[in-house]
């Protein structure tokens, strides 16, 4: 019976990013929309930076997590000039499967919420299998 290797991540694990927005950061900028606040791909974007870091420290020599499913509910306008804070919390590991809850805020404000999934691969052959270079 082949031995399976250490699972690296535990739930609980937390990452957190922020962002002061700027114009190349709004809805008109990123082409999602026409007014002067944070556009939602940036959102996503900064969620996303959020589970990065949260298993920033102990992902594996060769290894790396890519993105699979995105819930996210956009709730409130940020304008430019304040800071976002993005916070990503590892709720459930199911294999290669992680699950984090993530939620970004404007001070007390809640600006968006949701979950997002991501897959331990092999960063080598995902490169390549993807066509590019490792």
């Amino acid at each position: 019976m082949q031995e399976q290797p250490e699972q690296p991540f535990e739930t609980g694990l937390a990452g957190r990013v922020e962002l002061t927005v700027t114009d190349a950061d709004t809805a008109l900028a990123v082409g999602s929309g026409d007014v002067p606040v944070l556009g939602t791909p940036r959102v996503l974007a900064l969620a996303e930076a959020a589970t990065v870091a949260a298993t920033a420290a102990r992902m594996p020599v060769g290894r790396t997590t890519v993105g699979t499913r995105v819930e996210l509910e956009h709730l409130a306008a940020t304008p430019v000039g304040r800071t976002v804070v993005a916070q990503a919390r590892l709720a459930a590991v199911r294999g290669r499967r992680l699950a984090f809850e993530v939620a970004v805020t404007d001070g007390d404000e809640t600006v968006a919420r949701g979950r997002v999934e991501r897959v331990l691969v092999d960063r080598g052959r995902f490169v390549a299998r993807a066509g590019g270079t490792a």
